[in-house]
């Protein structure tokens, strides 16, 4: 039978703990903050109990989060790229600042949801609300630290992250420059005292790559007189073949007249790792009167010049290195010119 106690802590919160007692078992204990997670949980571990499930979870009552946590930045982050490490270990540090001295076996969907409610509404360290993508991937990283432990470890049964819904991502803002906009953003990168500011961004709006992609460029992965390049390292793990033509690979093959000899970058910086260029493109933006613009949105202005020019969803996936089609959906209403005369043509011939 299950008993639940109403509590006060000293802090003057209210809390109730759960007992669950069954002849022959010993007593399992637990504290919740809202009454309807206690009777969830006494429900569930009841069941669990009487089928001969809840004790084969002995190792999540020997191992806290801060544990698991630990594990996995020790044996599983260190063989992520330094970007995702440095992503993963800041995620994982709130968890276990939050959450890291309870018992996995503790870590209940209930604790995961409160969780993702206070990633949502309480402000980050700069001051500002996280967005819902930042939370997603806050979540994402957790679940996957707990399916390696249910996988490999043997600490969970289960990851209870998967019972936890992730906030609702909006993937579908466009914003790409208009006709007037980029003229008027060429001409101030041309202008710019920064050499690298130009080649740089017609590069982003004539390939739709990625900024970290043209940052970590080597020259020994430009191919100049076959116009192409090829990427190593991309977001989704899989080399990726770029066309180069008109003015990105006239810009880049005068770009290369002049290379550093001590560094294999395209666009090296002072010290031999990629340039800086957060100033310069920020005075650009600033002197070609454009808001609301970020650098990755020039890999959205390509994609949706290929829509607005007859581009296939396919083909603006094979240019922009996507795995399916789910993330070119947002160009498909710029493409409604193209639509109307595969219609047109074959209206006419059907009927």
């Amino acid at each position: 039978m299950a008993s639940i106690e109403k509590r006060t802590t000293n802090a003057g919160e209210t809390v109730y703990r759960v007992k669950v007692r069954l002849r022959g078992y010993p007593t399992q204990t637990a504290t919740f903050k809202r009454l309807t997670d206690a009777r969830k949980w006494a429900g569930s571990t009841e069941a669990a109990i009487r089928e001969g499930r809840h004790f084969k979870t002995a190792e999540a009552k020997k191992h806290t989060l801060s544990d698991l946590i630990a594990r996995y930045e020790r044996d599983v982050i260190p063989t992520k790229k330094l970007k995702q490490q440095v992503e993963y270990a800041r995620h994982l540090r709130w968890w276990k600042e939050r959450y890291g001295y309870l018992l996995l076996a503790d870590v209940t969907p209930a604790v995961i949801s409160e969780g993702r409610d206070a990633l949502l509404s309480e402000p980050h360290a700069k001051g500002g609300k996280r967005a819902p993508a930042t939370v997603s991937k806050a979540l994402a990283v957790l679940s996957h630290a707990c399916t390696v432990a249910a996988n490999e470890w043997g600490w969970l049964e289960e990851n209870p992250c998967r019972k936890v819904k992730k906030p609702r991502v909006d993937n579908g803002r466009v914003r790409f420059l208009d006709d007037e906009e980029r003229t008027g953003l060429l001409k101030a990168c041309k202008q710019s005292t920064n050499r690298y500011l130009y080649p740089i961004v017609l590069l982003g709006l004539s390939t739709g790559m990625r900024k970290s992609e043209i940052m970590n460029l080597e020259w020994r992965d430009v191919d100049l007189a076959k116009g192409f390049i090829v990427l190593h390292r991309t977001k989704n793990g899989e080399r990726r073949r770029v066309a180069l033509v008109g003015p990105a690979l006239e810009v880049l093959r005068e770009h290369s007249k002049v290379r550093r000899l001590d560094s294999p970058l395209v666009f090296p910086g002072s010290t031999g790792k990629p340039a800086l260029l957060r100033k310069p493109w920020l005075n650009a933006l600033r002197e070609a009167e454009i808001s609301d613009f970020r650098f990755h949105d020039l890999r959205h202005s390509c994609a949706s010049y290929l829509a607005m020019n007859g581009a296939t969803p396919g083909e603006i996936a094979e240019v922009l290195g996507h795995k399916t089609l789910q993330m070119v959906k947002r160009y498909s209403h710029l493409s409604e010119t193209h639509v109307r005369g595969v219609l047109e043509d074959m209206a006419q011939k059907v009927f």
